[in-house]
């Protein structure tokens, strides 16, 4: 069993925590306005879960990082020194602001989260699905049905404890390469939502039951077909 600190507990952040929880995980769940707003969360999820402060949160065995691209450099990066983080940005210019290196391709968004958190042993992963499919086409380890997370980071260590993790809440990891690759799933890419969501229109939020597998070779061609 590991324990999971969540640094977001938004749609994102509260879909990995149940499925944590499910998974037989102890959680942490902290967010920018205090322990008291999350408790009705962490009552919900059951004793497995707990509301807490980001420090708290970010002493975990793995940590997932959730929040706004913009907000990341509030996080004090002494906090996240040799841990392992998953990193589960998109950069969003209307909500973050221009940010030149970005806009210029000169770096990644995970290569700039890492860059904000020296030390930090950053995994991205779970930005590009929706909350709404994350939360439902979790599948057992071997039943055929189950779909693929593209991963990326520089850290082989760290990644192979993010794709454990992944395997125990119901999905195998897709590595996608490094840091300098995980491009190849951000905002806008064919493997941006769009694997797995039957309705071409990309609707937000998602109709009700739409969420659809992807599997390794979908997820190979999405990633093929990126361009920038």
């Amino acid at each position: 069993m590991t324990t999971i600190g969540l640094i977001g507990s938004g749609h994102i952040g509260s879909t990995v925590a149940r499925l944590a929880v499910d998974a037989g995980h102890d959680v942490v769940l902290s967010n920018s306005r205090g322990p008291e707003t999350l408790q009705d969360l962490a009552d919900d999820l059951g004793p497995h879960a707990r509301a807490a402060t980001t420090a708290e949160a970010a002493a975990a065995d793995l940590v997932v990082l959730t929040i706004p691209l913009k907000n990341v450099g509030q996080v004090p990066a002494e906090l996240l020194r040799n841990t392992i983080v998953i990193d589960t940005s998109n950069y969003y210019p209307q909500r973050d602001g221009q940010v030149a290196a970005l806009d210029d391709q000169s770096l990644t968004t995970s290569e700039l989260v890492a860059s904000q958190l020296p030390g930090s042993r950053l995994v991205k992963a779970f930005n590009n699905i929706n909350y709404l499919h994350l939360g439902s086409l979790q599948r057992p380890s071997g039943s055929p049905e189950r779909s693929v997370l593209p991963i990326a980071g520089d850290d082989a260590e760290a990644k192979a404890e993010v794709s454990a993790f992944l395997d125990s809440i119901g999905y195998d990891a897709y590595d996608a390469g490094s840091l300098a690759d995980s491009w190849r799933f951000d905002v806008g890419t064919p493997a941006y939502g769009r694997t797995y969501n039957t309705d071409t229109t990309d609707a937000f939020p998602p109709p009700p039951d739409s969420g659809r597998q992807t599997t390794a070779e979908t997820m190979r061609e999405a990633l093929a077909a990126a361009t920038r």
